[in-house]
């Protein structure tokens, strides 16, 4: 397994309130005039703290906490919905945290937690895509564009990758370029080689 060195800015969940505030950019008590409640929650994890954010009934968003952009993408949720975020946990945020923790035990494959796309037509497409590579393969950012039969749109494609916000369970991770190299990952590369590794290491 991959050792890491990651830069964590926020020690522990009792830090939560005001890693919300940052990463929310408005105070929860401020929060209650929009339209959709959703609750997010902090989960520690080998790799690093991450955030889910969910309603009663599906998560929204799962992200490592200091990935680069996180800020942007709470704000772009918000914003098509409309939405306030305020901590706490819900039934898909309680499910997430049981099967990553599976996940990270190499003890799980599939994710269940029901979630929602929130994108655009085409950017659906390519996550939707994401959802069919099988636990421990990899496909080339053009083996994808093929997929969704738009051949010559491998740079969307990976423009899409790196705007979805379900970490790990819509696994971006898994697509590399054609040459073998890793390529981007918002969560960073040391982590994409882990999960890469980690599903090789326990895949069928």
């Amino acid at each position: 397994m991959l050792n890491m060195e990651l830069d964590i800015n926020y020690e522990s969940s009792s830090g939560f309130r005001d890693a919300f505030s940052k990463i929310m950019g408005a105070p929860p008590k401020r929060a209650h005039k929009t339209l959709t409640l959703l609750k997010s929650t902090w989960i520690d994890t080998i790799l690093g703290p991450m955030i889910a954010i969910a309603d009663e009934t599906q998560l929204y968003l799962l992200e490592f906490i200091e990935r680069r952009g996180l800020e942007k993408e709470v704000e772009r949720l918000r914003d098509r919905l409309p939405a306030a975020i305020v901590p706490g946990k819900t039934k898909p945020i309680e499910s997430i945290e049981k099967e990553l923790k599976a996940y990270f035990e190499g003890k799980l494959k599939k994710f269940k937690t029901p979630f929602i796309l929130i994108g655009s037509d085409f950017q659906k497409s390519v996550w939707q895509a994401l959802c069919n590579i099988p636990y421990g393969k990899t496909k080339s950012y053009a083996e994808q564009a093929k997929t969704i039969n738009k051949p010559t749109a491998y740079r969307a494609v990976a423009n899409a990758n790196g705007m979805n916000q379900l970490a790990i369970i819509v696994p971006c991770h898994r697509v590399i370029r054609s040459q073998g190299e890793l390529g981007g990952y918002g969560g960073g590369i040391a982590r994409k080689q882990w999960f890469l590794e980690h599903e090789g290491k326990y895949a069928e």
